[in-house]
């Protein structure tokens, strides 16, 4: 697919690239079919499951440390630092956010960021990988694309091309690696929460449970909460700050996003740190990268001016 939109901020200047790089395979799309409806389904399993048994202490401990741990890696890593450049990372900091935001099971580090950096570029416009806007704006139109941005875009066959959206990401060694081991660390996503289920309680029971509850419905609940940021977020919520998209601020996703779904303002600011710019607006990724600063480990932090706040607000404060 080609387009005839007019550069923006993320692509300054016409691009001789084509938009789609190559047509995944049936195998690997059948594994991402996997990938998807495999943990949908423990998730929809979980509520009968949990209903009397099979549910302690332990698998919600190792649930809520495996989701914070890939959680964050998504939003700090393959979001704030590899696709936008809201801060520099030492060496060490770098592969340790490919290695956590590889435990989503949410895509390898240049797929996800190609991907993204193409929304920016033709957010809810032709080109957009994800926008629940291409179909139209009738109630069947807005129901088809919820539905395209949430994750049926996943299904389709034609990929981002990398050669023009992350060649930065494709110069890299450490990163070129960290991209190939996408499939093991999944693997190790789902099934170290069981073998350390099954340790703490020295049961297989234990390990079962862990593996069900902190594996696959724990990675199924962070892929919706992160779809959600590309479907909801795009269709209802504040708009306080002009962008040229339809990208909204949704309160009740901020917590679980850990501050992604403050949409608006990101899209206002792209490579800004700090998603959740307005008082009271929590974004845990955010302090995750002061904390980063505090240690020494991350550099030229990108943090927002309240003067550029104030020029992109829909009604300035002055």
């Amino acid at each position: 697919m080609t387009s005839t939109l007019s550069p923006t901020r993320e692509e300054p200047r016409p691009q001789s690239k084509p938009l789609i790089g190559r047509r995944r395979s049936l195998p690997e799309t059948f594994l991402v079919k996997l990938f998807v409806f495999i943990p949908f389904a423990a998730m929809v399993a979980a509520v009968p499951l949990a209903w009397g048994w099979g549910l302690g202490w332990t698998d919600i401990g190792l649930a809520a440390g495996f989701y914070l741990v890939s959680s964050l890696g998504v939003t700090v890593g393959y979001h704030r630092y590899f696709t936008h450049g809201a801060f520099k990372a030492n060496r060490p900091l770098r592969i340790a956010m490919a290695v956590a935001a590889g435990l989503a099971a949410q895509g390898s580090v240049i797929a996800w960021v190609a991907d993204h950096r193409r929304h920016h570029a033709f957010s809810d416009r032709e080109g957009d990988p994800h926008s629940p806007w291409l179909f139209g704006t009738s109630a069947a139109a807005l129901a088809k694309g919820f539905w395209h941005a949430h994750m049926g875009w996943l299904f389709e066959r034609d990929l981002t091309n990398a050669d023009r959206f992350a060649p930065d990401l494709l110069a890299d060694r450490d990163i070129r690696l960290l991209d190939k081991l996408f499939i093991p660390l999944t693997v190790v996503s789902l099934v170290l929460p069981g073998v350390l289920g099954g340790l703490i309680t020295m049961s297989w029971w234990g390990a079962v449970t862990a593996f069900f509850w902190a594996g696959l419905v724990r990675i199924a609940f962070l892929h919706h909460v992160t779809w959600s940021v590309n479907s909801i977020c795009h269709m209802v919520g504040s708009r306080p700050f002009v962008s040229r998209d339809k990208a909204a601020n949704f309160w009740p996703l901020a917590l679980l996003s850990m501050g992604e779904s403050w949409h608006n303002s990101h899209h206002a600011d792209p490579t800004g740190a700090r998603h959740g710019v307005l008082r009271g607006q929590l974004d845990i990724s955010a302090r995750v990268i002061w904390i980063f600063e505090k240690l020494g480990w991350a550099t030229n932090v990108r943090w927002p001016k309240p003067e550029r706040l104030d020029a992109k607000r829909v009604v300035p404060t002055r």
